[in-house]
């Protein structure tokens, strides 16, 4: 069970339900959803990929534990991974099991002809729409929630995790939903323990994000930067910074931008960060443990896997701090990278006692590996980032139809023709 320690500049709202009977505290949740769905109407943003319809024992869980639920007033799935029509097809009749009778569900068939029409238009105004994958795949989306104008809650949550119940749906929607707390954005956390294996997972979170913005913190501190070490120092007070779980209200998500790489939690975080008062943002601990498909480190090729996450979180963070008055040349970095490095080093320390006393396997070699593999990575982030490069952020949809005026109904005729 969680505690409750507070940090301080955002809230944290802790598993304490977990010292209770879980059964009536999910009833409980679900009766007061059900209730705010009376007055505010709420969406789930599902991003899947085509290949993850192929691995019926974990989709199949989530999709039968949202059909339970009865607040939701729309189910948009992002649907990726899918060129072929007839993979859209059985896509739309896979999905199409989450209907009901007061729930619309729809597929965005992001590699369709229509879509890719819009993403043109768009294209063609100057703007950039980046390139496939989960954030663009995610930032299309929203603009067809937001061209329905049926959605003031929106929750996204992955569609591979393993451990999913329909819990973790209510926690991470109650706290936006629910308009006493007057939250407008809520990150996700929890635990990552391979119940298999008996080890810490999560390590792009562990080993290279938590160390790196906390020796940033301080980095930025000692330099007498000081808005920029209140910047890092928020980063440092999410528990889980890269979870995909998060909800927020349909007006701050209209005005936020999305990163269409792997930096797109932490560049969501930062979004947030400049839109809103802290008071308006919390994270939630949804689940006791989470699981879900693992990265490989891919050393030797820095366009897959871990390898290519670090390099796009440290670009964006690199990026960040140049386009906020930082003078970055190769002797900062440098000592950044050596900064970031003992401060990892420090949490190896720490997470190798915690897993003793827990009774898990910890293999500090390997974890020390990996962090000189990030260290790396890191200098590869900023060899990629040095000049004229442009961050990898789609602009908002407020920023968009000032420019067409006409997309929202573009991609609303596009969507509803491909679900008919």
């Amino acid at each position: 069970m969680a505690d409750f320690h507070q940090e301080g500049m955002i809230t944290t709202l802790h598993g304490l339900y977990e010292a209770f009977d879980r059964e009536a505290y999910l009833s409980s949740m679900e009766e007061k959803l059900e209730e705010f769905a009376q007055h505010v109407r709420i969406s789930l943003l599902l991003p899947s990929l085509y290949s993850e319809i192929q691995n019926p024992p974990v989709l199949d869980n989530i999709i039968d534990e949202i059909s339970k639920v009865r607040y939701l007033r729309n189910i948009v799935v992002a649907l990726g991974g899918a060129p072929e029509e007839k993979q859209f097809r059985e896509a739309r009749e896979y999905f199409g099991r989450l209907a009901a009778p007061d729930r619309d569900v729809k597929l965005v068939w992001v590699d369709g002809p229509r879509i890719q029409n819009v993403l043109q238009e768009i294209e063609a105004r100057a703007i950039r729409t980046g390139v496939q994958g989960k954030g663009q795949s995610v930032w299309i989306t929203l603009g067809y929630l937001f061209a329905k104008e049926t959605s003031d809650v929106i929750a996204l949550h992955d569609c591979d995790i393993v451990t999913y119940d329909r819990l973790l749906l209510a926690r991470l929607i109650e706290p936006i939903a629910n308009l006493n707390t007057d939250f407008e954005f809520c990150k996700g956390f929890y635990a990552r323990i391979s119940p298999t294996e008996r080890t810490m997972k999560g390590r792009v979170t562990r080993l290279f994000v938590t160390p790196f913005v906390d020796a940033m913190a301080r980095i930025m501190r000692e330099r007498g930067y000081m808005a920029m070490e209140r910047f890092f120092r928020y980063h440092r007070t999410f528990n889980y910074p890269l979870a995909g779980e998060f909800s927020f209200t349909a007006s701050i998500a209209r005005g936020i931008n999305v990163a269409y790489d792997w930096g797109l939690e932490v560049a969501t975080l930062s979004e947030v960060y400049h839109r809103l008062i802290l008071r308006k943002v919390a994270q939630i601990d949804l689940v006791p443990n989470y699981e879900h498909k693992h990265q490989e480190l891919s050393p030797e090729d820095k366009s897959k896997g871990l390898h290519r996450m670090v390099v796009d979180i440290a670009k964006f963070y690199l990026t960040y701090m140049r386009s906020h008055g930082i003078p970055l040349d190769d002797a900062f970095v440098d000592m950044i990278l050596h900064t970031y490095y003992q401060r990892a080093l420090d949490f190896i320390k720490s997470y190798g006692d915690d897993a003793q006393v827990n009774d898990l396997h910890f293999d500090r070699y390997q974890e020390e590996l990996t962090v000189q593999y990030f260290r790396g990575f890191l200098w590869t982030a900023w060899e990629q980032s040095k000049g004229p490069y442009e961050s990898s952020l789609i602009p908002s949809w407020n920023r968009v139809s000032f420019s067409v005026p006409e997309i929202h109904r573009r991609l609303l005729e596009a969507v509803e023709a491909d679900n008919r």
